[in-house]
């Protein structure tokens, strides 16, 4: 299999309606192979959902505001089979190459996108974010990624993972085009901040007996004289693991709604992590749906504070690096768990959360994320780019 054919389910010649604006003139686009598109096929990530799914007839209406406003489309990019993982990998249709360290994980589940957009194939890689289908592979590969706030962008036309925390995304290699993509999909209706400096919390999160946030990360913030640290917020490894098991069982119980009973009837092959998943998901009760949701909302209460008398929150956006090709599939399972516990808090109370690739470690890239309450979208947006560009004035 080529690299071509492990970023692009599909890649050629396609009739893009006339655009009814110049907004995205000239960018190039990819489009995550869960949206949608008239007369394409739409695999998922799995050869059975192919087999076993008619060619839509209509085109998602993200993909069609992004055509509108000038975008070219390139291709659908390849995706974690049906989105469950962070992984960047897949039995099927092979692992999508990080060209900024080859030697390691491109991360999932949008990770053809996120490889195309780092490789300059394309400008605008679409992706969605359940549980950091955006965030992780936008740290893996050094890009920005944003994953909007729960339900402010249709998700219709799409192959759903967890309904009640499938978001879209999308990744670049600059901010100018982070937000002019912004200004084509998310609501006029939102409003952009006027302050300065902003006002942050900043989550210092505490993993294996070490501080995530570390003297590099320190040192870039002390360098954005418009971020005014207003108060810290120590997060120790218990809460995070609460968090993450919380929404793994909440988007697991919701899975299996919404794919368990074609899993029952089609018996598809999935990977052997990915089929272990499926397999916990179907064995989830009510009662464990129940006592996570009440987990959730004392969860989400705690969240609420971070936000206290600040506009946003800055923390790192995942543990390190990415992992290496080849890592322990059991180091990996824990590892995700650990990921998920720094993921999970946008997805239990539905908030937006940008990842500025800032910083190295061990010679990859890493970084930071703002995270902002529901609906400042636009706002994160804003601070990302002058952040980004320096205009800090």
């Amino acid at each position: 299999m080529s690299l071509d054919q492990r970023v692009f389910a599909w890649r050629g010649h396609y009739v893009h309606p006339s655009p009814s604006s110049t907004r995205l003139s000239g960018l190039r686009l990819g489009v995550k192979d869960l949206f949608h598109i008239a007369g394409l096929p739409t695999a998922a990530g799995n050869p059975d959902w192919l087999r076993t799914h008619p060619v839509p007839r209509q085109t998602s209406p993200v993909v069609e505001a992004l055509l509108a406003a000038g975008a070219q489309l390139i291709g659908k990019t390849q995706t974690d089979e049906l989105a469950y993982s962070l992984n960047g990998l897949n039995s099927h249709y092979g692992a999508p190459r990080n060209p900024v360290t080859p030697e390691r994980l491109p991360g999932g589940s949008s990770s053809g996108s996120a490889v195309a957009v780092a490789a300059q194939e394309i400008d605008i890689g679409l992706g969605t974010d359940t549980g950091g289908s955006i965030r992780v592979p936008a740290s893996y590969n050094g890009l920005l990624g944003i994953r909007t706030s729960h339900g402010i962008i249709p998700s219709d036309h799409m192959v759903p993972l967890a309904p009640a925390f499938d978001t879209v995304g999308w990744l670049t290699r600059d901010a100018q085009t982070l937000q002019a993509v912004g200004e084509v999909l998310l609501p006029p209706s939102l409003s952009v901040s006027a302050r300065k400096p902003w006002r942050v919390s900043l989550l210092l999160p505490e993993m294996n007996g070490a501080a995530l946030w570390t003297s590099a990360h320190q040192q870039w913030l002390d360098s954005q004289p418009v971020l005014q640290v207003f108060k810290p917020l120590f997060v120790k490894q218990a809460w995070l693991a609460r968090a993450s098991e919380t929404f793994r069982v909440l988007q697991g119980y919701e899975i299996w709604c919404t794919h368990g009973v074609w899993i029952q009837q089609q018996q598809p092959r999935f990977a052997p992590d990915i089929q272990a998943r499926f397999q916990w998901c179907s064995q989830l009760t009510q009662d464990q749906q129940q006592q996570a949701e009440q987990m959730r909302v004392q969860l989400c209460r705690e969240i609420e504070h971070w936000f206290d008398q600040v506009d946003l929150v800055v923390m790192p956006t995942t543990p390190g690096p990415a992992p290496l090709l080849g890592a322990d599939a059991a180091w990996m399972d824990a590892y995700r768990r650990q990921l998920m516990g720094l993921t999970s808090p946008a997805g239990l109370a539905r908030l937006p959360q940008i990842h500025l690739p800032v910083l190295q470690q061990q010679g990859a890239p890493v970084g930071v994320s703002l995270l902002g309450p529901h609906r400042s979208d636009k706002a994160l947006l804003q601070v990302a780019t002058e952040l980004m560009n320096g205009s800090l004035a």
